[in-house]
């Protein structure tokens, strides 16, 4: 399992799932050992592929960060944090975390999108 380091100690995870939004962006960095380079990409394939299949889904995309240190950023859409509570609590997908590498440490954290005139819509 992945140990858990959130970006926001004062607000980690757990405390956001718990509140109601849609939609939501979930950004999670990974730093892990190069030696665990493969296993984690092998991971988290599995993983993407049975919450693509989950409701409330829309897309994810995985970044490696350059350079020699394996540090990844997964950017996923969901369309509400409820959606993506179940997906994240779901028994089957907490089992897979058992298989990650023990150097893994994810720092998930979710977002919304933000409108700033003149700039972006939310």
């Amino acid at each position: 399992m992945p140990h858990m380091r959130p970006l926001d100690p004062a607000f980690p995870i757990e405390r956001q799932i718990a509140l109601d939004a849609k939609p939501v962006v979930l950004v999670n960095v990974f730093t892990l050992d190069k030696a665990d380079e493969q296993t984690f990409l092998d991971v988290w394939q599995d993983d993407a592929a049975f919450m693509k299949q989950q409701p409330g889904f829309i897309s994810t995309q995985l970044h490696r960060a350059i350079g020699e240190s394996p540090t990844y950023l997964n950017y996923a859409v969901w369309e509400s944090t409820e959606q993506f509570r179940a997906a994240f609590n779901h028994p089957e997908f907490r089992a897979k975390l058992s298989s990650y590498p023990s150097s893994a440490i994810a720092s998930p954290h979710l977002f919304q999108k933000v409108a700033v005139p003149g700039v972006c819509v939310a």
